[in-house]
């Protein structure tokens, strides 16, 4: 199926759920209610789940409920979160068939009844400031429809050096435009770190299951439609690291998956703010750079040239396309360029190459 059909009338959507929804949709808020719903999907994380609740349980906000989904769990996670919730009833246990983390998590969404909905993974831990905090910047910032937060790394940075990297890279970006400007690189806010609007999460729309990242899909979704995504400047989770990460193992955190998210929401956003659409201009031409882009050119955009550093490439044509020098770039209002150097440094140079170059980001390139 093509990937617009799932993204734009997604099975669980069908009905007209979110059709019908606007941002004014009325949330239960009255004291029978608790100020904020936080849904954690549980599978087979009995090391680890205690330490998540016991996290929501020591929150200095204490007007909460803890939604969690045992999604079809083979270990002892039922059992752990059914002792949970007899010691506290504001824990909710939902038990179901193995369904996968989007649809249990859009299970649990969907029983929230707070006016603000926290998400968290079985493996990961609140700070106790986290929902107080974060409660009180969606109170404060009204025009923000989610907000993230810094995280901790909770892993191993030798091991998994990469993962650290990201975590250390997203924590960099706090304000509505560094995310905004961000995004096309890697999903500038982490899931375990969400707290929406549940408002919003009507208006633009839950989880999706497409083959990609859903995390990534929908902030990216939600910024595509005008959603204000922002991010306090505490850390407040330690995002986990087990071995089974979904993002180690499986295929919708590939790679590739990744980059066909991003070129899908890329080649919108270019057509929405790139002047000479559907014509671009590729920062970079190595193998790598160029198998990218090709997700861009399956989706209309077209490359008008190649921008490099290599002297055995300049003045030469790559699939017809031309290689211009970086020393030599166009005047700035000629063309739109977008960067897809990734190697750990380059893409800081090259931003401010393009800025000494009086190149405007977000009006003359976009890093990816």
């Amino acid at each position: 199926m093509a990937l617009a059909v799932y993204l734009f009338q997604p099975p669980e959507y069908a009905n007209g759920i979110v059709k019908h929804a606007t941002k004014d949709y009325k949330v239960h808020n009255t004291s029978e209610y608790p100020a904020v719903s936080t849904v954690m999907p549980v599978y087979n994380a009995e090391k680890t789940v205690r330490q998540a609740v016991d996290s929501i349980r020591k929150q200095t906000l204490q007007d909460w409920e803890l939604i969690a989904v045992d999604d079809g769990s083979t270990d002892a996670s039922g059992e752990l979160l059914d002792h949970f919730a007899r010691e506290d009833g504001r824990i909710r246990i939902l038990h179901t068939h193995r369904q996968g983390v989007v649809a249990s998590s859009n299970t649990g969404l969907a029983e929230a009844r707070a006016p603000y909905i926290a998400r968290m993974d079985a493996d990961d831990v609140s700070h106790p400031l986290r929902l107080e905090r974060q409660v009180n910047f969606l109170k404060t910032e009204p025009q923000v429809d989610l907000v993230g937060s810094r995280v901790r790394f909770g892993g191993d940075r030798r091991k998994a050096a990469g993962f650290a990297a990201y975590v250390d890279w997203t924590n960099t970006l706090l304000s509505e435009e560094q995310i905004r400007l961000n995004r096309f690189i890697e999903s500038p806010v982490i899931n375990p770190s969400f707290m929406y609007r549940a408002s919003s999460l009507c208006y633009y729309g839950r989880y999706y299951e497409c083959g990609m990242p859903e995390d990534y899909e929908l902030v990216l979704r939600w910024l595509g439609q005008g959603a204000s995504v922002s991010k306090t400047p505490e850390a407040l989770v330690t995002w986990g690291d087990s071995p089974n990460r979904l993002s180690r193992v499986h295929s919708r955190y590939s790679t590739q998956a990744f980059y066909k998210c991003k070129a899908y929401y890329l080649a919108r956003w270019l057509k929405a703010n790139n002047p000479w659409h559907p014509e671009v201009v590729i920062y970079g031409a190595g193998r790598t750079t160029r198998k990218r882009a090709a997700m861009l050119e399956a989706e209309g955009i077209r490359i008008k040239a190649y921008i490099d550093i290599d002297p055995n490439k300049i003045g030469q044509r790559i699939h017809g396309r031309l290689v211009w020098s970086a020393q030599n770039l166009p005047e700035p209002g000629t063309c739109f360029v977008v960067s897809y150097v990734s190697r750990r440094g380059a893409r800081d140079l090259v931003r401010r190459e393009l800025n000494q170059n009086s190149y405007i980001e977000g009006r003359d390139f976009i890093l990816c």
